[in-house]
């Protein structure tokens, strides 16, 4: 059969790039033998030693190691109650709380917030370490702190924690100021009581804040506004002994 001028055109270009394929093949086989015999044929070149030179060890006495009253770690590494603010003189504890703090496990923790499911499976997330709580009445205000400690070992998520808390109290009417010394922590007092069916009205403030793998948490609730003063004496307290 005749073939017309455009598939000869491409059967010859074929052929053509199949020959240049196959020199290069055949070049590449030549210089890669041309190339093993040439360094055969070489003296072989040592390699670097693998030890480094030694370095010269520094002189003197190694610090001496914090004490316990201000290496933190030793201190929060401890028993978390005894971390948590002692009751005022002339307060009570809660007729539910009469030893005056509590250990809060996984469940426990995720009891207090509204949709416990959901705060379960954020703790286990966040490497819930431990956490502890205290509750007391004075001056007719309730006084509930806890402080939340994480492991730390993927994202600092006490931080989160607190910067979560600071977040929620910011979504109800509320006057706030920053906690001395803490860095980020901020105090706050809502303006308005807080309603629900079947229970009486009640003001409320709320202090977050963090120090390391421990978030704080304060609350301070009453029938009448909590002053400033009260919920900023009680954070900055219970910042002092973290």
């Amino acid at each position: 059969m005749e073939r017309t001028e455009e598939e000869a055109g491409r059967r010859r270009r074929g052929r053509t790039a199949a020959l240049i394929g196959t020199a290069l093949v055949l070049g590449l086989v030549a210089g890669t033998c041309t190339g093993y015999l040439v360094q055969a044929g070489r003296t072989p070149t040592p390699l670097p030693p693998l030890s480094q030179p030694v370095l010269a060890q520094a002189r003197g006495q190694a610090p001496a190691p914090l004490p316990a009253s201000q290496d933190r770690r030793v201190r929060t590494d401890g028993d978390l109650r005894e971390l948590l603010l002692k009751k005022s003189r002339g307060a009570k504890h809660t007729e539910w709380l009469k030893d005056g703090v509590r250990w809060l496990d996984l469940t426990a923790l995720a009891e207090t917030w509204t949709e416990p499911g959901e705060a379960f499976g954020d703790l286990v997330r966040d490497e819930l370490r431990r956490a502890a709580m205290t509750v007391w009445e004075e001056d007719g205000y309730t006084v509930e702190i806890r402080l939340t400690q994480f492991r730390q070992e993927e994202y600092t998520a006490a931080t989160d924690a607190a910067d979560d808390a600071q977040r929620w109290a910011e979504e109800r009417p509320n006057k706030n100021w920053a906690i001395p010394g803490t860095g980020n922590g901020r105090a706050y007092v809502m303006t308005e009581p807080e309603a629900e069916p079947g229970f009486v009205p009640e003001y409320t403030a709320e202090a977050h804040a963090w120090r390391g793998d421990i978030a704080m948490n304060v609350w301070v609730t009453g029938l009448k506004p909590v002053p400033k003063k009260k919920i900023m004496d009680v954070a900055e307290r219970q910042m002092e002994r973290l």
